[in-house]
């Protein structure tokens, strides 16, 4: 049985419009996205306090291989810290050391579980939180 043209045409059009509206919509999404890479966009403030120095250092040392620069998280490996969710009425400063100190099991995030900090100590960990939190209030995470 052969099929009436128009019938093909509309058939085409639909395949053709899947093709070139859905399909590289979907391509350039996998591709555009790579392990490792930031998860945000972060908003660096203007000048950082002593503290908050020494915390940058001891994060780029201890946090920014899984969290990213400046807490932007790594797409694959490790969750933003600079997002909404660590904001500090919800994930207080106590967290932060908690999860350095023992790790945590994977609750908000599919990255799996955060092991303990290696050679972390509280002093660390305290100018560390000092840092992250400034960058989050910069960023309207309050």
């Amino acid at each position: 049985m052969r099929m009436p043209i128009s019938l093909s045409a509309f058939s085409l059009l639909i395949v053709g419009g899947w093709w070139m509206f859905l399909k590289p919509q979907a391509l350039t999404e996998q591709t555009s996205t790579m392990e490792g890479t930031a998860m945000v966009e972060v908003i660096l403030p203007a000048s950082f306090t002593a503290q908050e120095q020494m915390g940058e250092t001891a994060f780029n040392a201890k946090c920014a291989a899984c969290h990213g620069q400046s807490g932007a998280g790594r797409d694959g490996i490790a969750p933003p810290l600079i997002h909404k969710i660590y904001e500090p009425s919800h994930h207080g400063d106590m967290s932060f050391q908690m999860a350095a100190l023992n790790g945590v099991r994977a609750h908000h995030w599919p990255f799996g579980n955060m092991p303990a900090v290696e050679d972390i100590t509280g002093s660390d960990i305290a100018n560390i939180t000092a840092y992250v939190r400034t960058i989050q209030r910069t960023n309207g995470i309050n």
